[in-house]
């Protein structure tokens, strides 16, 4: 098969706000080849991952990504793996290369799981799909009243874990106190509570460890990106302050080094990668593995689409002791709207990855049509984004 066209299309809500939510916009890929289609998504600000795509040749080492994508093989894992060195090469780190080649990665697996009849997760080499407990990913309350409040929903839909993130934690140590005890009650005595700072404290190791005693009282489990991703120093030095609570962190990695380093030097207890920036399903893969010799847990990382979700369980789906992952519970409409099937915990409150061919979650075309954004990219007077055709 030869990669015939790769089409981005750009989708917001009507609205977009400051809120920490990266449901509301999204950058959807589809990828043809051979009569087979395959989506991906893009996590990253869509109209720098379109650009990055159709830009005008900078030099040799700084090349439009489609010069490394359109035309090649697609038959068999290994293309995939030749097109993601050829893109590191071509384009290096001199445009937002990553980000826009991790979706259409992803669509690359979806097609290939496709016309070969399976599941992504068995062309990464697993036998088996091992189900998940998810944590119903929120936000923190804009107080502690609305924590406790939230914590008792996402218990009383069944969850078992929960993790809460970003503003206000951070805000001031008497109100992140508040909102910890608060999360701890609404969760219950046995419920998994984590938490996610969103990079609040830079590189201030001291601030960030003045919020450990309340999260050992109240027995969080890991604490996530109390730093900027790549302050290394910074997480490791939090490391040597801990008691029985973990650092996590990784979802800035747009390499699978960068995660190595968070391990290595870091120390992190929980890596967290997401496909839609790593660079795809491979190198979160790769990451998988290496957190495995480490002795380190491989989490997902998705705050999107259901079709994100899906291509972020496939890297660890046969790691039977990584057993958490991340559930968006809170998505806008758009990213309800994204995909005619859900991925939604069982009975027994697990998340079954999909084993239909690929990914196994499929596009609406309506909602293409409905949330899409009129953009129009031209340069010295030639179009070189319009719309892409739904149909």
């Amino acid at each position: 098969m030869k990669i015939e066209s790769v089409d981005f299309f750009y989708l917001a809500m009507p609205e977009v706000t400051t809120e920490a939510d990266g449901s509301q916009d999204a950058l959807v890929v589809r990828v043809e080849a051979g009569g087979h289609v395959g989506w991906g998504e893009c996590e990253a600000a869509p109209l720098p991952s379109i650009a990055a795509f159709i830009c005008p040749m900078s030099h040799g080492a700084c090349r439009p990504v489609s010069d490394s994508v359109l035309g090649q093989t697609l038959s068999e894992p290994a293309d995939i793996h030749r097109m993601s060195a050829a893109l590191a090469f071509n384009s290096m780190d001199l445009l937002q290369a990553a980000h826009t080649w991790s979706g259409i990665e992803m669509a690359m697996w979806d097609l290939l799981g496709k016309a070969r009849g399976v599941p992504t997760w068995k062309l990464l080499g697993y036998e088996a799909a091992y189900p998940k407990v998810p944590y119903a990913s929120v936000l923190f309350g804009t107080t502690a009243q609305g924590t406790l409040e939230r914590a008792k929903e996402m218990r009383g839909r069944g969850f078992r874990a929960a993790k809460f993130g970003w503003a206000p934690f951070g805000d001031s140590l008497e109100g992140d106190i508040a909102h910890l005890d608060a999360a701890r009650e609404g969760l219950g005595p046995d419920g998994i509570l984590l938490i996610d700072a969103g990079q609040i404290f830079g590189e201030d190791v001291d601030a960030a460890a003045l919020r450990l005693d309340a999260m050992e009282r109240n027995r969080v489990t890991f604490f996530e990106e109390p730093f900027h991703g790549s302050a290394y120093g910074a997480y490791g030095a939090l490391r040597d302050r801990v008691k029985t609570v973990k650092t996590a962190g990784g979802e800035a990695a747009h390499n699978r080094h960068m995660a190595e380093h968070l391990i290595d030097f870091g120390r992190v207890g929980f890596i967290q990668i997401d496909c839609g920036r790593i660079g795809g399903l491979w190198p979160a893969k790769e990451v998988a593995d290496y957190a495995v010799t480490r002795g380190v847990t491989y989490i997902n990382h998705t705050f999107t689409s259901n079709l994100a979700l899906s291509a972020s369980l496939q890297p660890f789906a046969g790691l039977k002791d990584h057993v958490i992952c991340e559930y968006p519970t809170t998505l806008k409409q758009l990213a309800v709207d994204m995909t005619t099937n859900h991925i939604v915990p069982n009975a027994n409150g697990e998340i079954v990855i999909p084993d239909a061919p690929g990914l196994g979650v499929d596009i609406n075309p309506d909602a293409l049509t409905q949330y899409i954004q009129d953009v129009e990219i031209k340069v010295a007077g030639k179009i070189l984004y319009p719309p892409s055709r739904v149909g």
